[in-house]
């Protein structure tokens, strides 16, 4: 399963996600932040006319983008042309602009930290809480999250034994569990907090936080106490997991 994380670039949002243990970037993002297209849309018809061209030329760089569901605006996830560091840095040679060696040092920062996590994981998570405490959380509420992230980790392992395997599927069990706890499924949720792109759990207070926890954590125990192996059968125990 794909997670969607956004990465900052001079204020520009680079959404990427993990594929095969490395960071992937989507391209129309890069784009976007180096031509400084007004919008998305022109951003995206930008890399249509780019990547025909490459084709053209025949570059291989294209070829080797990998479609991948990454989180839109509208807090549903699409298939979009994505491409691995090396990838980026091939496509960003053909985008004249004068932010072209800025970013490929911060690429090659971003790319450098993943190396770092894979030989210590540790630090991934060292990471994301000074994250957390440069955005201004609490340290109560820093815990908290962190808390949820590894509660989540185990109850998407759970899923898989089980059968779990299209994003789709992930996104019907957690809204079973969503709506069991909160009467309201995560893309309502969204709707109803005004976000958009932002992660939803990020913008829940310590109850919110806490109540996520427990209706996740249930429902992991009750799936490894029924032993269930069916996707219908784990849809149905979501819905108790309260």
């Amino acid at each position: 399963m794909e997670t969607t994380h956004v990465a900052l670039f001079k204020g520009k949002q680079i959404r990427k996600t993990l594929h095969n243990n490395e960071w992937w970037f989507s391209v129309v993002d890069v784009v976007h932040a180096l031509t400084d297209q007004l919008d998305n849309e022109r951003a995206r018809k930008y890399w249509n006319k780019l990547s025909q061209r490459l084709r053209e030329e025949g570059s291989e760089v294209v070829t080797k983008c990998h479609r991948l569901k990454l989180e839109a605006v509208d807090g549903k996830k699409y298939e979009t042309d994505c491409a691995n560091t090396e990838g980026i840095f091939r496509i960003i040679q053909s985008i004249p602009s004068p932010k072209a060696e800025p970013f490929k040092r911060w690429l090659a920062k971003v790319g450098y930290e993943r190396v770092q996590e894979i030989e210590n994981p540790e630090l991934a998570t060292k990471r994301t809480r000074m994250l957390y405490k440069l955005k201004g959380y609490s340290e109560d509420w820093i815990e908290k999250r962190m808390r949820g992230i590894a509660i989540r980790e185990e109850l998407t392992e759970e899923w898989q034994k089980r059968g779990a395997q299209e994003q789709r599927d992930y996104e019907i069990l957690t809204a079973e569990i969503s709506k069991a706890t909160f009467g309201i499924t995560p893309a309502n949720y969204h709707k109803l907090k005004g976000l958009k792109r932002e992660n939803l759990r990020d913008h829940m207070d310590d109850f919110e936080l806490i109540f996520t926890m427990l209706g996740e954590r249930s429902t992991t125990e009750i799936h490894r106490n029924r032993r269930l192996s069916r996707f219908v059968k784990t849809q149905e125990r979501c819905k108790r997991g309260r």
